[in-house]
């Protein structure tokens, strides 16, 4: 029964669509009979199906819908969609690709920087970009890396400080450097110690150094620029560099790195930390200019003078005239040439120092006497130095005796000073050691009760036999043989407080000294009298016989 009535159902969908193929002219669209649906309060296939009548089948397209023609499709109901005018073919073809935005951290562009050069990432460095610090130091970080790394830096917010000690770099390396500070405005702190980047490097790195207004620290030692290497830079500060702290230690500067810096810092001396120490600034004319405009700043707060073979009086004279910046709190002229006259001559000014707290003389050739100078100047009350370095330099006794006062003013309550050995010229005050090692040897020869030695008779009999000095080795078969209680450590420091004369073979004691001490100290102890030598008695002359003649009685 159900079969008939589907039957019959589809009989009726297929007249009708011939009545509308037969059709010549169709009516609008509004007026179509297939879009007007009227819904029946009941539902007749769900009411068979309950009645197990009608089978909905397996729902898939009759097959009798394929064989229609594509204008029957496009204006059926159900398979009609608008033409899809451009999938994207023109906007692939004539635009170009859209660039990729990378957060401005820069993890991701870093990423796809080493991924594109086909360089291994530092995953430090990956982490580091979130912190205030990048410390790459010794990391052996090769030049295609670090232009990575200066592209991921372009526009980060974190780094303040980067770090990358002795990882040598090329000018490639550089010039990236140099072009990621143009549009970095946090880094602070860029440390190339011991970079080897030379003058090549160093005129790539900071040609723009004057756009950057954010630096304020860089280091630039052990780079080997030579003169030409602070040329570029003393022409960068000229074109208005606002570092404050530079170090160019270590770098073979010179003459004319000195008259460069003082025509740069003539008009721009905005710098409060400089280092110039393992130079060659001997050269007096150019190194007394440079040090007469260093010395007219008014922010200059530290200045590093060591290891430059400095020496003179002119330049002395210009040292003096550093101690008249009122910011000065640090001044390093150790491992120079200064001595005698300049002494005097440089700290001239030292009482005009306001706040200098350091002043370090160390590994100079001073004299006690120009030792002596020196201290002398912290008996002002005015002078404010706390910290005074003169080591590896030689004092006297009138040092030591300097320095008590010193140590005991009210202003000097925190002063450290620093110095080499005192030289042998002391007054030795309380118990001679002569006196101790000899009650000492009192002592052991007097501690046994059953038998008792005399040290003192000792020594005193022993100078008559051994009129010249003896040797330890002599003295201690001696005092064995005798069964003297003195060990060999006591006999060896008698041989140091009374030395006899000096041999490359045995080490010789003075008993005629050990005897004039004793009879300072114990002036009792004498030897018994010898009695005189007696005299044998002279042999009876043998009595003579009387010679008779022959035959008398």
């Amino acid at each position: 029964m159900s079969s008939s009535s589907s039957s019959k159902y589809t009989q009726i969908q297929q007249d009708k669509i011939i009545e509308e193929k037969s059709s010549d002219s169709d009516p609008p669209m509004s007026e179509w009979s297939s879009l007007v649906i009227e819904l029946s309060a009941e539902n007749k296939k769900k009411s068979l199906a309950a009645r197990g009548l009608y089978s909905p089948g397996s729902g898939e397209i009759c097959s009798k819908y394929i064989s229609m023609s594509d204008s029957d499709i496009s204006r059926h109901v159900y398979y009609n969609y608008p033409a899809v005018l451009d999938p994207g073919i023109n906007e692939a073809l004539s635009l170009p690709n859209k660039p990729v935005i990378y957060p401005d951290n820069g993890q991701e562009l870093y990423l796809a920087t080493c991924k594109e050069m086909n360089v291994c990432p530092v995953r430090l460095f990956i982490k580091s970009l979130l912190l205030q610090e990048i410390n790459l130091s010794y990391y052996g970080v090769t030049p295609p890396g670090v232009r990575a790394m200066s592209m991921a830096l372009q526009y980060n917010k974190h780094v303040q400080r980067l770090n990358l000690t002795d990882n040598f770099l090329n000018d490639d390396a550089c010039y990236h450097l140099g072009s990621m500070l143009t549009t970095n405005a946090t880094i602070k702190e860029l440390i190339l110690a011991g970079c080897r980047i030379g003058a090549s490097g160093v005129l790539r790195l900071i040609d723009t150094l004057s756009i950057n207004r954010n630096l304020t620290t860089l280091d630039l030692s052990r780079n080997c620029l030579g003169e030409e290497g602070g040329l570029h830079f003393a022409e960068q500060i000229s074109q208005g560099a606002t570092i404050s702290r530079v170090n160019l230690s270590n770098n073979q500067l010179g003459k004319q790195t000195a008259l460069a810096f003082a025509d740069a810092l003539e008009f721009r001396n905005t710098l409060t930390h400089i280092d110039l120490s393992w130079n060659n600034f001997f050269h007096s004319p150019s190194t007394v200019k440079m040090l007469d405009v260093l010395s007219n700043s008014e922010v200059l707060k530290e200045i590093n003078l060591s290891w430059n073979s400095m020496e003179g009086e002119k330049i002395a004279g210009a040292v003096a005239n550093l101690f008249l910046i009122p910011t000065l709190t640090l001044l390093d002229l150790s491992n120079n040439r200064f001595r005698g006259e300049s002494i005097p001559l440089m700290i001239s000014n030292i009482i005009k120092a306001k706040k200098l707290l350091i002043f370090d003389l160390s590994f100079n050739p001073l004299s006690p006497d120009d030792a002596l100078v020196v201290l002398q100047q912290m008996l002002k009350p005015r002078v404010k130095i706390e910290n005074l370095y003169l080591e590896n330099i030689c004092v006297d006794k009138n040092f030591m005796i300097c320095l008590d006062r010193v140590k005991k003013m009210k202003s000097r309550k925190n002063f450290i000073i620093k110095h080499g050995h005192v030289i042998q010229n002391w007054t030795v005050y309380g118990q001679d050691s002569r006196e101790v090692i000899l009650n000492r040897a009192k002592f052991l020869g007097m501690r046994d009760k059953k038998r008792r030695v005399d040290i003192a008779l000792f020594f005193l009999r022993l100078t008559k036999e051994y009129p010249k000095a003896i040797t330890v080795k002599d003295l201690i078969d001696k005092v064995d043989a005798e069964n003297v209680p003195l060990d060999g450590d006591l006999i060896a420091e008698l041989a140091n407080v009374f030395p006899g004369p000096k041999s490359a073979k045995a080490k010789y004691i003075n008993l005629v000294n050990i005897c004039e001490y004793i009879n300072r100290i114990w002036p009792d102890k004498v030897l018994p009298p010898t009695p005189p030598p007696e005299l044998e008695p002279m042999p009876e002359p043998p009595k003579r016989k009387l010679k008779g003649k022959k035959g008398k009685p």
